[in-house]
């Protein structure tokens, strides 16, 4: 037989798992379980039959040996004798020797407690009756478990979830079945709020607890929100129906009825009906190429695209149009430096007119740098340039040049700077 550091790996220690501690020191209790549940199907419901059958006398919850046999007389004795010695030896049954009656042990009454609860709350939804009945249970007694808050807040998610789902889908039978869900468990979820509402409104409860109630909450009023939901819709796809001319079915009506067929029935149906495989026009030759373009090139250039980044390298040397332009540049500052300009200022076109158009444009452009004080932080001849003691002044009008690149340029002048 394994042992319990057998399932970890090498290590690690069972004990330094909370989880594992916790069930450990359940056992006693959750072995009960074990010896109610082990074996066949048929061995665990007679099992079941009878521990519960010795657990429901509450007037007298002493049996003697003949008490059993009196009770049980519709069961092989064989049989019978072979249950109570497995209830005994799992500790369920407490023989006294000294008055010869048998009794149920505590693990016994708990378990049938645990199941009685569960199989009360079969129908409607089994499962957020019987979690709310325990968080119930659990305020009531001052004594909230995490655990059955945790589970509780799941199964309202996990509705939310199917009852999204069928609002989503569009199909009128699915919303229908959902709605008639949510009908079915209305009752469980107005008892939760209450539950809650409850523990929302005790000072003694953890932050944990707490957070766990609210989320709780949260969940309830999403469930809420579905409702009116549910109504919309379907008086959405009622209003989308085809009526069947003066028959008085509609289209819902003739789905619902195919819904019920069998595959045979559904075959003979259409025997002799579709000569030709359907072909379905929603898939058009453009958006199948799409597909076809991203699943055969796409998606590969996707895989083989580098998105590393590039190592560091020296910055390539100016090409010779670059050049070219700085020497422009070192040319016009060149011209203005040497430049003492009169009160009334020397015209621009006299600085920077030249051969071409993209050149004198260069030149203009160069201009704007007078006096910026940002280009003067820099290097070079543009930080030269935004240092020359010029301004720019007038250019309201446009002055006509007989040149053969430049047609007209601004009248603007060039003039000491009165700025230090």
């Amino acid at each position: 037989m394994d042992s319990l550091s057998d399932f970890f790996r090498p290590g690690l220690s069972p004990d330094a798992l909370p989880a594992l501690n916790r069930l450990s020191a359940a056992w006693p209790y959750l072995a009960v379980f074990v010896t109610l549940f082990r074996g066949g199907d048929e061995e665990v419901l007679m099992r079941l039959l009878v521990l519960r059958e010795l657990g429901a006398r509450a007037d007298a919850p002493y049996w003697t040996p003949q008490d059993i046999a009196q009770r049980f007389s519709y069961l092989n004795d064989t049989k019978l004798a072979t249950i109570l010695g497995r209830l005994r030896e799992g500790e369920l049954l407490v023989y006294d020797s000294d008055s010869g009656h048998y009794q149920l042990s505590e693990g016994a009454r708990l378990a049938l407690s645990a199941l009685a609860t569960l199989i009360d709350f079969a129908g409607d939804d089994t499962e957020l009756g019987y979690l709310t009945s325990q968080v119930a249970a659990g305020q009531a007694v001052g004594q909230v478990s995490d655990e059955a808050l945790q589970h509780l807040l799941a199964r309202l998610n996990e509705l939310h979830a199917e009852f999204a789902d069928a609002l989503e889908s569009q199909s009128e039978f699915r919303i229908r079945a959902a709605q008639h869900r949510l009908e079915a468990v209305w009752r469980w979820v107005a008892k939760s709020t209450e539950v809650v509402r409850g523990l929302t409104a005790d000072d003694r409860l953890n932050l944990t607890t707490l957070s766990q109630a609210q989320a709780i909450a949260l969940a309830q009023s999403r469930m809420l929100a579905l409702a009116g939901t549910f109504e919309r819709r379907l008086a959405q796809l009622a209003a989308q129906r085809v009526h069947l001319g003066s028959s008085g079915l509609t289209s819902t009506d003739i789905a619902d009825w195919l819904r019920h067929q069998g595959m045979a029935s559904l075959a003979g149906l259409a025997d002799g009906l579709v000569a030709a495989n359907v072909e379905p026009a929603f898939l058009t030759t453009p958006e199948l190429a799409d597909v076809a373009e991203f699943e055969l090139l796409g998606r590969e250039r996707a895989r083989a695209a580098d998105s590393t980044l590039p190592q560091a390298a020296t910055a390539e040397r100016a090409d010779a149009v670059e050049a070219e332009r700085l020497l422009q540049a070192e040319e016009l500052y060149d011209f203005l430096a040497a430049l003492d300009p009169p009160a009334a200022g020397v015209p621009i076109h006299s600085a920077v007119l030249a051969d071409s158009y993209n050149e004198t444009a260069y030149r203009l452009s160069l201009l704007s740098l007078l006096g910026d004080p940002e280009s003067r932080s820099d290097h070079g001849v543009i930080a030269s340039l935004a240092k020359l003691p010029l301004q720019l002044s007038g250019g309201e009008q446009l002055l006509v040049l007989d040149h053969r690149e430049v047609a007209s340029i601004s009248d603007a002048c060039l003039r000491a700077s009165t700025e230090p």
